[in-house]
């Protein structure tokens, strides 16, 4: 199954980057013998339109085309929050069931546009505090990583 990200903002040079790149590089490493390939991130600036709902319209619509034919899990304040043990489950679950693209889903600013949210496959949230788009990333790509060593059971995890 391919794992790929598609985020609204861009990356800037600096420690996050770093981070996100040391993760999504050994996810990318240990993820092949699972059944999961990494798929790359899909980066689009943020809209400038005047109000919030046209803003996350207008992004909704940018990420729209990455999500054609797969499993949609947007980052979200409203979604679920998933123990490690769970997250690597639901990439399990969703490859041993034959899905070919899994795709995670940041939004920018204003999050989701409610028409997004009711495509997804699932809302997924990092806790109930409110998270900048860069550490976001860093979050989702250490959970990639540490999902594939759970599910093959190396002692990254530790219980």
């Amino acid at each position: 199954m391919r794992v790929g990200i598609t985020a609204v903002g861009r990356m800037k040079a600096g420690a996050e980057r770093e981070l996100v790149q040391r993760y999504l590089d050994r996810f990318a490493k240990a993820g092949p013998p699972l059944g999961l390939e990494f798929g790359g991130v899909v980066e689009s600036a943020e809209s400038r339109l005047g109000s919030a709902p046209e803003r996350m319209r207008e992004e909704g619509a940018r990420l729209d085309p990455a999500f054609t034919g797969g499993i949609i899990v947007l980052l979200d304040e409203r979604g679920k929050n998933l123990a490690s043990p769970a997250f690597a489950q639901l990439l399990a679950d969703h490859r041993d069931r034959g899905a070919r693209q899994f795709t995670f889903a940041i939004g920018g600013p204003d999050g989701h546009a409610p028409a997004l949210r009711d495509q997804a496959t699932l809302l997924i949230s990092f806790g109930a505090a409110t998270w900048p788009h860069q550490l976001v990333r860093v979050l989702l790509a250490e959970q990639l990583y540490r999902a594939a060593t759970i599910l093959s059971g190396h002692p990254y995890h530790r219980v």
